[in-house]
């Protein structure tokens, strides 16, 4: 299973993120599979759509295929943190980001599409904060009634839930504790925003509702991502 590595952006920050050269800084990190930078639309998804204070600036993944290996990227003035300086973030204090890193579950749906080399794509990325009363009973409805609704939206190319877990990190940044995050992933924001208005969007907030009991804000970003493909299948 796949360990990922989120770096959220405060809201606001300045100056913005270069996602090119944030590539191009960590394309020789050892045991990275993958890095994603969510950026926020340009564009609110509709004409009713206010645009959300509470955006992340950005919001990275890195991905890797084991915990050694990330671990070993996280050490204090190791790869991350060098990526990150070369990629023209000059100081690095622990209000620039916060980071959690979470194991990955995939899941593949019926319009998947690989992807091959550094491409764009628009996200959904939603994170469940927490805590609930009972973990293990949310977890249990969670994984076993949602996924297959949200595997039902038109258009989607790609559909991650993330369950968090205990990594050692040499990081700046405050530690986020969020109980679960999921992504699903789209061609462009026209296709997100079919999928929001589809009526399986109406089954999985029934869902949603039918969740077991937990406390916490379930924020929800819609995102413009740009892939780099690093290593691994």
């Amino acid at each position: 299973m796949q360990v990922c590595l989120f770096l959220t952006g405060a809201s606001g920050a300045e100056p913005p993120l270069d996602a090119r050269a944030l590539m191009h800084a960590a394309s020789d990190i050892a045991g990275l599979a993958q890095l994603v930078v969510h950026e926020p639309l340009a564009q609110p998804l509709g004409p009713d759509a206010e645009p959300d204070p509470a955006t992340p600036s950005c919001l990275l993944q890195w991905y890797f295929d084991d915990l050694a290996a990330l671990e070993l990227a996280l050490e204090a003035q190791g790869a991350i943190q060098r990526a990150l300086r070369r990629a023209a973030f000059a100081t690095l204090d622990e209000r620039a980001f916060s980071q959690q890193a979470m194991a990955v579950r995939k899941l593949s749906p019926p319009d998947a599409i690989a992807m091959n080399g550094c491409e764009q794509r628009c996200t959904y990325m939603v994170a469940y904060e927490g805590p609930a009363d009972d973990f293990d009973a949310w977890l249990a409805h969670y994984l076993r009634h949602h996924p297959p609704l949200m595997l039902r939206l038109p258009a989607l190319r790609e559909l991650e839930i993330y369950t968090r877990m205990d990594c050692d990190s040499g990081l700046p940044f405050a530690r986020a504790d969020a109980m679960q995050r999921n992504k699903v992933v789209f061609d462009d924001a026209r296709s997100l925003a079919r999928a929001l208005a589809s009526p399986v969007r109406e089954a999985m907030r029934r869902d949603f509702h039918a969740l077991p009991s937990y406390r916490g804000a379930t924020p929800h970003y819609p995102m413009h991502s740009i892939y780099g493909k690093f290593a691994g299948p």
